[in-house]
């Protein structure tokens, strides 16, 4: 599968959604990560954030693709649509995470409605939780157990955001994924919420048929001989 995540700035993909990248990447999916703009307004200078961002699109192991917004100024509407679509079609996204709609940053809810705008097409969309998401009620968990070491590896890559200051909270990151894993019955997990996704049971079917037919094959062979 092709995976295209969207965040607003360095550090939001890896919060929502980093240990569901990093299961797509061991399960031989393509991920890209397309960033709408490098957090200039944030505690430390561009540079470092830009850098910051690419050593984590690294570890998770994902391409990282830039939306060149000003941060603070994601435009609500067709300019933010375009990109994204842009993007969608350039990767052949099958699957698409973004920011939940409801939230208190104006770049956030900005991402979140053009994500929704570009991936009109596609049958899997999920939006993930932020700090500053004010309402959030997913129905799809995916189970990070393995993983978890690896988003928080990622998002220490953004020092200037955990290190520096108290923007990000590794100990919640931790305590929000142990939360969602026992409402999703497993130990640890992220939740999404999702305005469409498509259970393509059938393709599984299709898959695993030549195999079924072999085991019906050699059970038919087993019972002829035992009949004889």
């Amino acid at each position: 599968m092709r995976i295209l995540a969207v965040g607003s700035h360095p550090d939001d993909i890896e919060l929502g959604c980093g240990a569901s990248l990093l299961r797509h990447v061991e399960a031989g999916d393509e991920v890209t990560m397309l960033v709408m703009t490098p957090g200039g307004l944030g505690p430390q200078g561009l540079t470092s954030r830009v850098r910051e961002q690419e050593d984590a699109a690294a570890l998770i192991g994902a391409r990282l693709i830039w939306g060149h917004f000003e941060d603070g100024s994601i435009p609500h509407g067709r300019e933010a649509v375009a990109i994204i679509d842009r993007v969608v079609r350039e990767v052949g996204a099958d699957v698409l995470y973004s920011h939940a709609p409801n939230d208190t940053h104006q770049d956030h809810v900005a991402t979140s409605k053009a994500a929704l705008a570009a991936g009109r097409r596609l049958e899997r969309v999920l939006f993930y939780q932020s700090p500053s998401t004010t309402s959030f009620d997913p129905s799809v968990f995916v189970d990070v157990e393995i993983s978890l070491s690896g988003k928080l590896a990622a998002l220490r890559a953004h020092w200037s955001q955990v290190m520096q200051c108290e923007m990000v909270d590794l100990e919640a990151v931790e305590v929000t994924a142990r939360y969602w894993g026992t409402r999703a019955k497993v130990c640890y997990a992220e939740a999404f919420e999702s305005p469409r996704f498509v259970w393509d049971i059938g393709a599984r079917a299709a898959t695993m048929a030549p195999a079924l037919s072999s085991i019906r094959q050699d059970e038919s062979a087993v019972l002829s001989a035992v009949q004889q």
